[in-house]
């Protein structure tokens, strides 16, 4: 069994796994956890004109996008904070929450960071 490391905002040592994050139980905090030997490397992500994206960026949508379900899309211009980046389904790689519409996941080659 491995030990997790403090949280780097509180130093509580009272963190815990959640999926590929880490968390802090005492101020909410979220990180990822230093990659391990035994686990693969996660492959850089970058935005549509090469800028390398991390979880927590804002970005913005560099084109209008059609939204299943909604008679508007998300607008060119549109800026979402505080990115989250997965392994989405098929090649959207970033997990948000867009306001107007609720969470979603998009595709890194349509967005540019602030």
């Amino acid at each position: 069994m491995h030990e997790l490391p403090p949280c780097p905002a509180c130093s509580s040592a009272y963190t815990y796994e959640m999926g590929a994050l880490l968390v802090c139980p005492e101020c909410a905090h979220e990180w990822t956890a230093a990659a391990r030997s035994d686990e693969p490397s996660e492959a850089v992500i970058t935005d549509a004109v090469g800028n390398v994206l991390s979880d927590g960026d804002t970005v913005t949508v560099i084109k209008n996008l059609k939204v299943k379900g909604s008679p508007t899309g998300i607008k060119a211009g549109t800026k979402v904070r505080n990115i989250r980046l997965v392994a989405g389904v098929g090649d959207h790689d970033i997990d948000c929450k867009i306001d107007g519409f609720g969470a979603m996941q998009l595709k890194s080659a349509v967005v540019k960071k602030v």
